[in-house]
């Protein structure tokens, strides 16, 4: 794992930090796809978590919920608008195309287990010591993640810290073809650069310092 700050980890599960879940508090956020269950465990091993958030419904952050929630007994939550898609096991809604070939296979090799959601998130919430933040965008109901007191922040898929095709580090906007809505992508991004945040992680790629997304943020039209 990689120390982000106080009680504050991420956990790569794939090679070069292309896939990350983190540890806040006693919080577990994401969980990958459905093979990366051994290495969360693994991972998790000796610490105390009590509840899983999942930032968004893609098969690639809720593909091990399932597994882990019931390996570990934790409570799923989520914000109200990915619910369903948590429930259900159904990945495809913030597709543009949900019968594209990218979807169907994403859909039918790639996602999780359906699990019960018992807490629906929204602004404001507190979870592992950080403030819910609404980014809808990538998805509608995407959340990040946020702590004011040392400007720490998670921020899921609503932007990416590397290039997902040549795994190389910098900052990019999620693919249009897997998300909702770019308009609000570009808006979500520009939200959290407004925390000032100090650090930045991601779902895919490295943590980076705040200024550098701040920059980036300012790029966007």
């Amino acid at each position: 794992m990689i120390q982000l700050g106080e009680n504050a980890w991420q956990i790569p599960v794939l090679p070069r930090q292309a896939l990350n879940c983190f540890l806040l508090g006693d919080v577990l956020v994401d969980a990958g796809l459905p093979f990366c269950r051994g290495k969360l465990l693994s991972a998790l091993t000796g610490k105390a978590v009590g509840a899983h958030v999942v930032t968004h419904a893609h098969a690639d952050h809720q593909g091990a919920t399932a597994a882990v929630a019931q390996a570990l007994n934790l409570p799923v939550w989520c914000h109200a608008t990915e619910r369903a898609a948590i429930e259900t096991g159904d990945v495809l809604s913030s597709f543009d195309n949900p019968r594209s070939l990218t979807a169907r296979f994403q859909q039918r090799f790639l996602a999780g287990a359906s699990y019960p959601v018992t807490r629906t998130l929204a602004q404001g919430d507190m979870v592992g010591g950080f403030e819910v933040i609404e980014t809808p965008g990538h998805t509608a109901g995407h959340i990040s993640l946020w702590r004011a007191s040392d400007g720490l922040l998670v921020a899921g898929d609503a932007a990416l810290g590397m290039n997902l095709l040549t795994t190389r580090p910098g900052l990019h906007l999620p693919f249009a073809h897997v998300s909702w809505d770019m308009a609000h992508v570009r808006s979500s991004v520009r939200k959290l650069a407004a925390l000032s945040p100090r650090r930045v992680a991601f779902g895919h790629g490295p943590a980076i310092d705040g200024a550098s997304f701040i920059a980036f943020a300012d790029t966007l039209n």
